[in-house]
């Protein structure tokens, strides 16, 4: 994870052995079926790597954009993060964005797959 984030991991009581550092996890998308993206939008935006006009080129990302499928968790499509620019990564072929509270979306997601 994002270093930045570990302040809000902490608060979620995510036990800190369980988080994996980015440069322990990103050669590991390309090899991932499923990622699931809650809450971090600049911190998975394509645009950091590829996008030397955008404020946060540069900066370390997680590249999910690599997984074979990744659904991103947002509360709307409008939101453009701290680098105030729509994430480039919403609109490839291989991410669907599932609209709402992520709370209840973890949820209804966790009963699909239960009931299955």
């Amino acid at each position: 994870m994002p270093g930045q984030l570990n302040v809000l991991l902490a608060e979620a009581g995510v036990d800190y052995d369980m988080v994996l550092e980015m440069e322990e996890i990103n050669d590991d998308f390309k090899d991932t079926d499923v990622t699931l993206v809650i809450g971090a939008s600049d911190t998975v935006s394509s645009a950091a790597e590829d996008d030397p006009s955008c404020s946060i080129y540069g900066m370390p990302v997680l590249r999910v954009w690599h997984s074979g499928q990744v659904f991103v968790l947002k509360r709307s499509i409008g939101n453009t993060g701290y680098a105030g620019m729509q994430n480039p990564i919403l609109f490839k072929d291989n991410i669907d964005v599932l609209l709402g509270d992520a709370k209840e979306t973890c949820e209804a997601l966790r009963n699909a797959i239960d009931s299955k």
